[in-house]
């Protein structure tokens, strides 16, 4: 079977030479040449996406997923962004990135507005293991410098939802200047809704319309239509915050009923609770492993009523206790020898000149 493979953008290495990165040191560390980011269609299969990715992290300050988001000239934005920046509002620029940012990177954007709460997340059904974290914080440091460029007005969010164990929280503080919470069970920028409807300055209909048969023609090139399964799948793992979320709920989103959500499901060999078992499999195990929660933390979020009833659902999936496996992982981490970096007294070479550590105003402590 041909490996799945991963736009990436053709200007990507140059963005990250100008942040200070080594890129030929990068490339020759994951085993990449640079002669496959060349081109309009420059790919990479998920594990190459991956290590190149962690590579970055690696080798960049702890701020570097922040400047990689925001310090961007208008003649480096990809062409989603460019389609974003030219729209009419905030919310239809949020649609456009969730729409397009699939022709030209990995994860894509999602945005789901409840109440007067509109939560901006990132999705990517292609693995299960972590995205690096500065893909995280690039992210939403693009949709947050977006909104600050489209309405010209110093856009500040409720808060920064982020499912990692608590680190440089100082950097991402002074960025977006409001709360940051560490072991959330999903990964989120929470704005106020009427954010949405705010007016862009940037508003361009005829740029829009030159490149909107473009976009459309890649969109379609790029990528298939989601099996009912996956599109549950999603919609699922946006809602782990305390609550079961029910058929009827998940098939209402859909635009369907819950008979023919569930008709469509058993056609394409599954079920309703299989796709839910699913995701609070994947879940639980992030949230217990990366996230660093509590079995009592994470079968709430889960949506499960009593903890007995999590341990044994978590049991049946793997064969121990939330707490063993809590244990053995704890374990298996202890026992890994750390990079040699990371090695009291080695020596690496200087990779570029690092930012200046931003102050922190009291406000954002």
């Amino acid at each position: 079977m041909r490996p799945a493979l991963v736009p990436v953008p053709s200007a990507v290495l140059g963005r990250l030479e100008a942040l200070g990165v080594d890129v030929e040191r990068l490339l020759r560390q994951v085993g990449l040449l640079r002669s496959r980011f060349q081109g309009p269609r420059a790919q990479v299969t998920v594990p190459e996406y991956l290590a190149f990715w962690r590579g970055v992290g690696a080798q960049g300050g702890p701020d570097l997923g922040l400047r990689l988001g925001s310090d961007v000239k208008a003649h480096q934005l990809d062409v989603a962004s460019m389609a974003a920046i030219h729209s009419r509002n905030l919310g239809e620029a949020l649609e456009k990135l969730e729409r397009y940012k699939r022709v030209s990177c990995g994860p894509h954007l999602w945005v789901e507005t409840r109440r007067d709460l509109a939560r901006v997340g990132a999705s990517w059904e292609m693995t299960d293991e972590e995205l690096p974290a500065l893909l995280f914080d690039g992210m939403f440091a693009s949709v947050l410098t977006l909104a600050r460029r489209g309405t010209g007005t110093d856009v500040v969010p409720l808060r920064l939802e982020l499912t990692r164990p608590r680190a440089n929280a100082e950097f991402l503080e002074a960025f977006f200047r409001c709360p940051v919470r560490f072991g959330a069970p999903v990964d989120v920028l929470v704005l106020e809704a009427d954010l949405l409807s705010r007016p862009f300055l940037t508003y361009n209909p005829e740029v829009l319309a030159v490149m909107a048969p473009g976009l459309e023609a890649e969109l379609r090139d790029r990528t298939s239509s989601p099996s009912i399964a996956d599109e549950v799948r999603t919609l699922l793992g946006r809602r782990l915050n305390g609550e079961r979320p029910s058929i009827d709920k998940v098939a209402k989103q859909l635009g369907t009923s819950a008979r023919s959500l569930q008709r469509r499901l058993a056609e394409a060999g599954t079920s309703y609770q299989s796709v839910l078992d699913d995701v609070r499999h994947r879940a639980a195990r992030r949230l217990l492993g990366e996230a660093g929660l509590v079995p009592a933390e994470v079968g709430f979020l889960l949506g499960y009523e009593e903890l007995n009833s999590f341990s044994r659902a978590f049991h049946g999936w793997e064969g121990v206790t939330p707490e063993q496996w809590k244990r053995s992982r704890v374990a298996a981490e202890a026992r890994r020898p750390r990079p040699r970096s990371a090695v009291p007294g080695a020596r690496s070479r200087p990779h570029g000149r690092k930012s200046p550590r931003p102050r922190v105003s009291p406000a954002a402590r």
